[in-house]
């Protein structure tokens, strides 16, 4: 597969901005052959729903400007759905055990969360940390003021529920092991 096409899975993959230096590193190739393929590849997209959105230093894949009203009204019709029960317990294990991964929250779920993390962003109940080795899922201000607190400890049963998962995560890890 060619470097134009790497970067796209790569952005597509990521879902966040990415550096120019990380991506070269990634693909072991030079920050200039980075440029180059880029421009190669925001060509090509001219005629798509996808764009390029470059900085200095970063580049990000992001849906065409021609499709905002079409995603503005789909994020409306999301936004007016109930979270539903696979939301609100991957709510829950970010508020008591956030900041998390998306792979710990799949583990302690037993399922994929990838379209339900998604769906909480998109209400702006949690965001992603995307700083560090690993992106960690923390609620948001905002959430919390929603529910009447300053902080996470503020929380119902908050150390009784964090002891269960807890001790819910090791019996995985045990089961694992075995």
């Amino acid at each position: 597969m060619e470097l134009p096409e790497q970067i796209e899975g790569l952005l597509f993959y990521k879902a966040s901005p990415m550096t120019y230096v990380a991506l070269a590193k990634i693909l072991h190739v030079s920050p200039e052959d980075i440029q180059e393929a880029l421009r190669t590849l925001q060509k090509r997209l001219e005629d798509s729903a996808l764009r390029l959105s470059m900085t200095d230093t970063q580049v990000q894949l992001v849906t065409a400007s021609e499709l905002d009203t079409l995603i503005e009204n789909v994020r409306k019709d999301e936004l007016k759905r109930d979270i539903g029960k696979a939301g609100a317990e991957t709510l829950a294990i970010i508020l008591y055990r956030g900041p998390v991964t998306r792979a710990e929250i799949d583990r302690i779920r037993g399922v994929n969360s990838a379209f339900i993390l998604r769906n909480l962003m998109v209400r702006g109940l949690i965001e992603r940390n995307t700083e560090g080795k690993f992106h960690t899922f923390c609620v948001t201000p905002m959430l919390l003021s929603h529910l009447g607190i300053t902080h996470k400890t503020e929380l119902p049963n908050y150390a009784q529920v964090l002891d269960e998962l807890e001790a819910f995560e090791a019996s995985l890890t045990e089961e694992a092991s075995t």
